[in-house]
């Protein structure tokens, strides 16, 4: 079985019997896959190349310009992280030209939702509250904007981390200046002939890392409040049983916001709904795949149909009219499968096109116009669906999200003490933030779901964002009732506050939420966040981002337990400084652990560990 999912099993056997190749598909015609790739020592950084090193005693032991193995590992992991900032911070970008275009009145259908957020974040940047809101959000958004070069000095919002932290980022020299501006000195460092110290390279890497964490990622999601809402807790249901037999079936699948926000009004608008009937449906049925599910979950209730690994078996149960898509961990297969179907796979961005997909760009001071006309384009396909082929294999299960820092500390009752009483009172151990994507690599969802169970089951916390929040709603781990599951301590505090043991943050630019919280938490104990009884996991990742949010993680001071391997084990030096010394320098490590279960441990363990360091 490839998945833990029985519906997602059911339709990749009917995917084999219809003859349609799937992720898991292409994964066996690529093995074995390179060795000197899943180790890290190939280098196409310059035409003298490709280079790649013998990791066993004999030539070459250098490339043609004479980088080493070190030197090679170093390179492609900081071009990986500074991929994964890029896109995250583009995605942060993307949300601040939204911003400024709604406070000029130049885009509508978009609106300031939460103006209590809007003068809080204003008040940060210095910026006068005391005047009309638009006025307000138009400065915002230009401050903001400044984020992204130079002007400053340093982000803004890295001043949220404790006092402590920031002291051992000033000494190390990788407080981050501008967003944009460490994305592109790792790439001119990386060039051929610049910086070839494997260290200094990781610590740039460090530097890049937490310009997106206390960067684009949180200007993604504080300014994504601001338009849209600050999630609170919201019922909803999730997998591929939220698909409807009588409905047009819609799946937003992506990133950013701006789109799918449009598309939820669409869907809602009487005269498409009208046209939805007059096709012989019963209505518009909307559901999100991914991230891009998570922002509309998180502020809207809309259901969510899966994650990264679902989005090819969703157009196997031949009954999706339409997946509209934008960035980010969208497969280019999706058209290939489309077309044994009737689905349409419209993409939507400029910097996004796939070939065989229709494309109808999506522009924000036309939003609501375009969002109708794609809807319309879904509608239109319903017609063309072969019954015959339709198979929609679950019910929904029933899930709760939502769970901002703003709502968890409303659920406390208004402070965080409760929170912090009941991690020293024992009944709450730790925290744990399990985050990431999934891999066909892994069984789909099982390290993400056996992971969670095992840390609730010993009284942890348990936060999450983006796939692996998915993969806990599929099996019922997102609902108050789920504290049956959990150890007697935290099942208390979940009974008392109503609250699930594993709560939904949002979409993985919210893994910032999880940075404020631990923040918060620190300073109320007066201690760095390397000394929380608190740890990360990314049990399935995949994607350039989660190596960039790894690594912002442990640079903030959160021990990181990865479940597949890095490309870094061919240099002996690196794989040493990112599971041992790191800790010295930023007080937190990597650990690689591909069982969930003995990861889980090591993070109990640390957990336990820092309890006592903090005498409790």
């Amino acid at each position: 079985m490839k998945s833990m999912e029985k519906s997602v099993n059911i339709l990749i056997e009917k995917a084999e019997n219809e003859g349609i190749e799937l992720a898991w598909d292409r994964l066996k015609k690529q093995e074995p896959q390179c060795g000197f790739g899943l180790l890290g020592i190939c280098c196409r950084i310059c035409n003298m190349g490709p280079c790649r090193i013998n990791p066993f005693g004999d030539e070459p032991k250098k490339g043609v310009c004479g980088a080493t193995a070190d030197v090679i590992v170093a390179r492609n992991l900081g071009r990986m992280i500074a991929a994964g900032a890029a896109a995250h911070s583009d995605h942060g970008r993307d949300i601040v030209h939204t911003l400024l275009l709604a406070s000029q009145g130049k885009a509508r259908g978009y609106e300031i939702k939460d103006e209590a957020k809007l003068k809080v974040i204003a008040a940060e940047f210095k910026i006068d509250t005391n005047r009309d809101k638009n006025d307000v959000a138009k400065d915002l958004a230009k401050g903001v904007m400044q984020e992204f070069g130079m002007e400053k000095g340093e982000i803004q919002f890295i001043k949220r981390a404790p006092a402590k932290r920031r002291e051992i980022w000033e000494k190390l020299g990788i407080l981050p200046r501008g967003i944009d501006r460490e994305i592109v000195e790792m790439m001119h460092r990386t060039h051929i002939g610049v910086d070839n110290d494997y260290a200094n390279i990781i610590l740039h890497g460090l530097r890049t890392s937490l310009s997106d964490g206390w960067g684009g990622s949180m200007v993604a999601t504080e300014l994504s409040d601001i338009l849209f809402g600050t999630p609170k807790p919201v019922k909803s249901k999730v997998n591929l049983g939220v698909l409807k037999e009588d409905a047009v079936n819609i799946i937003v699948h992506g990133h950013e916001p701006t789109l799918s926000e449009m598309i939820v009004l669409a869907s809602k608008d009487p005269d498409l709904i009208a046209l939805a009937k007059k096709n012989g449906a019963k209505g518009i049925n909307l559901s999100g795949m991914c991230c891009t599910g998570n922002e509309i979950l998180m502020r809207k209730g809309v259901p969510v149909s899966g994650n990264f690994l679902n989005q090819e078996v969703a157009i196997i149960t031949g009954a999706v009219e339409a997946i509209i898509v934008d960035v980010q961990c969208i497969m280019p297969s999706l058209t290939e499968i489309a077309k044994c179907y009737h689905t349409d796979i419209i993409s939507t961005s400029p910097k996004a096109k796939f070939t065989g997909a229709l494309h109808m760009e999506f522009h924000e001071d036309k939003g609501e116009d375009i969002a109708k006309k794609i809807v319309k384009k879904a509608i239109e396909n319903f017609p063309k669906r072969n019954k015959e082929k339709v198979l929609i294999p679950d019910k929904p299960v029933e899930m709760y999200a939502g769970f901002s820092v703003e709502a968890i500390v409303e659920a406390l009752g208004g402070k965080l003490d409760p929170l912090i009483d009941a991690i020293k009172a024992g009944k709450i151990k730790g925290i744990a933030a399990v985050v990431g994507c999934n891999n066909p690599k892994v069984k789909h969802d099982q390290s993400h779901v056996e992971m969670t169970k095992k840390l609730i089951e010993n009284d942890i916390l348990v936060l999450e964002t983006g796939c692996v929040a998915i993969a806990a709603a599929k099996v019922g781990l997102l609902v108050p009732e789920a504290s049956e599951k959990a150890g007697n301590g935290l099942k208390s505090v979940c009974k008392a506050f109503g609250i699930p043991p594993v709560l939904h943050m949002g979409s993985c630019v919210d893994i910032s939420r999880i940075l404020v919280a631990v923040s918060a938490i620190a300073n109320a104990l007066g201690v760095d966040i390397s000394d929380l009884p608190v740890a990360g996991a990314a049990p399935e990742w995949m994607s350039e981002k989660a190596v960039s949010i790894g690594t912002y993680v442990i640079a903030s001071g959160v021990f990181t337990v990865l479940g597949t391997v890095p490309p870094v084990l061919g240099s002996a030096e690196v794989v040493d400084l990112l599971t041992n010394g790191a800790e010295g320098l930023i007080g937190a490590k990597f650990a690689v652990e591909v069982d969930p279960i003995k990861g889980a441990d090591l993070m109990i363990d640390h957990i336990k560990a820092k309890r006592k360091g903090l005498g409790l």
